[in-house]
């Protein structure tokens, strides 16, 4: 059985290997690169899941990042519990194979909680009851947590996600792996690598300071690929999609509210909420996707000609073609709308920014019914933000409750967007990577399901 270390380097694309990435660069001229198609939707949560499955979403069950849990009327985003992953993972199907020799460490891949590994580390806030947030981790074993902040500082939640998301999250996570990786010596590493997300959809691919986000990824995937070369491992490097630049949010929950399909609640304070169980009809948006759940009663005719309707939709998918696209699956939509290429789907259902929900304007990524991008920049209408950002982190640090909103409702700003399957003519360039040390597995073509597979060839030697 042979060592292997899986980067999970989200983001990257054969167009990015180059000049900046010397180190990506040179694991692909040693080994070999292809291109990777993907699954849809081509988000974190659906793809992680396939990689480690083999499995489609149809069949896996995550069909998003988050979902209508229809028996509780709730949308829910960013669920931890590995238990919502179905089908065996390739960790499962090593150890089976190998016996008790085959040890796993996960590193801050998706649903680490209660996986089938002898270590995990993922991000975990502690939420107080005053209504703080402080940062914090959950690992296997407990003590695991302990011990890397003790040699690494407190892990940096805020430059994992928000307006200040940065290369210090990444850093720190290539640190504690490569302290892993060592001290532990596990037979499997999964490594999640995020900092190419920042930037991407911040500014979006185009923009020339996204260089220099590829430059500092390759830096960190460099420690890991140097030090799996320096203990005789194998080195597996997978993204889970490209970014596309975007200038068209679309807000498919406005478009249903205004046809009186959808239903929000007015809260005492004065702002709305969603009520997604009196509602006929409301979208969960996942970037370039949006799962759309029906009421009772319903007419689906009616709802998937006013989707098809919405400039900017590519795509409404429902029955065999659900199932052709490999997302039929009840906890998926009764519809599902594909946004076009430079298109992506909002989350928001208000009709006046005056009435928008206290979360709205807040990183609060567990409130929030569908995935705001907007989370990664503050608010360009804000003056003097940095002030605003110093006063609520003051009140925080001073141990008071606080109210940290200096996030924008412009969907505009957002520049990148995912989710999509990449179109033929830019899969070779702009869709995700698969780049390996073995030439020996080397193929014409790979999907992320071929990923599993591709584990267990790798360790098999």
């Amino acid at each position: 059985m042979r060592r292997l270390m899986v980067l999970n380097c989200v983001g990257l694309t054969p167009s990015m290997i180059g000049e900046h990435t010397p180190h990506l660069r040179g694991l692909a001229e040693r080994g070999f690169s292809r291109p990777l198609q993907t699954v849809l939707p081509a988000v974190t949560c659906s793809v992680q899941a396939s990689m480690l499955t083999g499995l489609m979403p149809s069949e896996h069950g995550i069909v998003a990042n988050g979902w209508y849990f229809r028996d509780l009327s709730e949308v829910m985003f960013w669920k931890q519990s590995n238990h919502l992953i179905q089908g065996e993972k390739v960790y499962q199907t090593a150890q089976r194979e190998f016996g008790e020799t085959h040890r796993t460490a996960k590193m801050f891949w998706w649903y680490n909680m209660y996986a089938d590994t002898e270590w995990s580390v993922t991000p975990r806030p502690s939420y107080p009851a005053d209504g703080r947030k402080l940062p914090d981790l959950y690992s296997e074993p407990p003590e695991l947590r302990d011990m890397l902040q003790q040699q690494l500082g407190k892990f940096p939640l805020f430059n994992f996600w928000g307006p200040t998301a940065d290369i210090r999250s990444t850093r720190w996570i290539a640190e504690a792996s490569c302290d892993v990786w060592k001290r532990v010596q596990p037979a499997l590493m999964l490594v999640y690598l995020p900092h190419l997300d920042y930037n991407l959809q911040r500014l979006g691919p185009e923009d020339p300071a996204v260089q220099q986000d590829i430059r500092d990824l390759d830096e960190q995937a460099g420690r890991l690929i140097q030090l799996a070369a320096e203990t005789g491992a194998e080195v597996l490097v997978v993204s889970e999609y490209g970014i596309s630049q975007v200038s068209r949010p679309i807000h498919l929950n406005r478009h249903l509210r205004e046809a009186g399909l959808l239903r929000v609640r007015r809260e005492p304070l004065g702002w709305e909420t969603l009520d997604c169980g009196a509602s006929q009809a409301f979208a969960v948006a996942d970037h370039q996707v949006a799962h759309v759940y029906l009421g009772r009663g319903s007419d689906r005719g009616q709802v998937r000609k006013l989707l098809q309707s919405v400039p900017g939709v590519e795509r409404v998918l429902e029955g065999a073609e659900l199932q052709e696209a490999g997302l039929a699956h009840e906890r998926s939509g009764d519809l599902v709308c594909v946004s076009e290429r430079d298109a992506w789907f909002t989350y928001y259902f208000w009709l006046d920014d005056a009435v928008a929900p206290d979360y709205a304007r807040t990183v609060d990524i567990h409130r929030k019914p569908g995935y705001d991008p907007a989370e990664l920049l503050v608010n360009p209408q804000l003056q003097f933000p940095k002030l605003r950002v110093a006063s609520r982190l003051a009140r925080k640090l001073l141990g008071f409750r606080y109210y940290m909103d200096v996030i924008g409702l412009q969907a505009e700003v957002v520049r990148g967007s995912h989710g999509r399957l990449p179109d033929a003519e830019h899969l070779e360039t702009d869709g995700p990577i698969l780049l390996c040390s073995d030439r020996g597995v080397e193929r014409d073509a790979f999907h992320a399901c071929d990923v599993r597979d591709l584990i267990l060839q790798l360790q098999r030697g």
